[in-house]
């Protein structure tokens, strides 16, 4: 018996935005930046003590030698307080790019799998989320910058020779431009740490919450109750959270050693060099690991519960 291998002929009414439950308008898209505020905001700000700790890690090894003796010396030497240094610019510079990261996300996945059509969009969907995500993840680095060089300089700067306070160091900071290289001096050690790191992040939720609906919660992902799906959504969030510490932190090491005084007028290459390779992979990784999979996490889980609230369901699926 004959078989028709015809191929499909392609819809040419199809389009990504409209191909699901709820369509991808522009209330959507506002909706998913407002979430990326509140997921990455929020969450940034959360953990500021680690992140201090991590960064004084990274720019003085000898000093502090893990996450413990991070927090210990930093609350004996400048009090309980200074572990929340830099929250202020962290929450702007973290909101900003949340709301950028998520929001475009959903722009440039949309706006690829268009492009590619509709049986393409299909093969090659692990391409379209790492591009959508490298995308917007340009972008966002952009607004994040300029907060991001004040945080570190605030947090690393040895006691006493940089204000702390936000409006006072953010001053400082242009006053200083030669020297402190603002408002875009990190810009390329940040997309070399973000970018990575957000395809990472990306690319193994949407897999890893893939993997769970092909493998594990295997019918239909609606009949399944919001707490189980937004579980699926942390776990999965987790998970990729501890690949794209690994990924990113050689990079996420040179942000912070630009912010040290001992570094001012050196290029990103002469200071690889002097740190070596292996410590800037590892010196504050173990910490940096256990602060960006709860990070990440958290993330998805208050961006999917958002999203839920507003009735546009969970990301992911098979």
């Amino acid at each position: 018996m004959a078989t028709d291998t015809k191929p499909k002929t392609p819809n040419p009414n199809w389009n990504y935005r409209f191909a699901g439950p709820v369509p991808h308008d522009s209330n959507y898209y506002g909706k998913c930046l407002i979430g990326g505020i509140l997921a990455c905001g929020l969450t940034h700000a959360g953990v500021t003590p680690l992140d201090v700790s991590k960064c004084n890690m990274q720019v003085n090894p000898g000093k502090y030698t893990g996450l413990g003796s991070a927090l210990r010396t930093i609350a004996a030497e400048e009090g309980t307080v200074a572990l929340f240094k830099g929250w202020f610019p962290t929450l702007l510079g973290y909101s900003a790019q949340g709301a950028l990261k998520y929001g475009l996300y959903e722009i440039f996945k949309d706006t690829y799998s268009n492009l590619l059509g509709e049986e393409n969009s299909k093969k090659y969907k692990a391409l379209i989320w790492c591009a959508g995500s490298a995308s917007a993840e340009f972008f966002a680095d952009i607004a994040l910058c300029p907060l991001e060089m004040v945080k570190v300089k605030v947090q690393t700067s040895t006691p006493g020779t940089w204000p702390t306070g936000f409006f006072p160091a953010l001053a400082k900071m242009s006053e200083n431009k030669a020297e402190t290289r603002f408002p875009f001096g990190s810009l390329v050690p940040l997309w070399s740490r973000q970018i990575p790191y957000t395809v990472a992040k990306f690319f193994f939720f949407e897999k890893i919450v893939q993997q769970f609906y092909t493998h594990v919660f295997t019918a239909p992902k609606e009949t399944y109750s919001k707490p189980t799906q937004l579980g699926i959504t942390f776990t999965s969030g987790y998970l990729a959270g501890v690949i794209c510490a690994i990924v990113s932190h050689p990079a996420d090491s040179i942000v912070s050693q630009l912010g040290k005084a001992d570094n001012k007028g050196k290029s990103i290459g002469q200071i690889a060099k002097e740190v070596g390779f292996f410590t800037l992979a590892t010196k504050g990784l173990g910490t940096r690991v256990l602060m960006v999979g709860t990070l990440t996490g958290f993330q998805w889980w208050i961006y999917d519960t958002f999203k839920t609230a507003f009735g546009l369901g969970t990301t992911g699926g098979k």
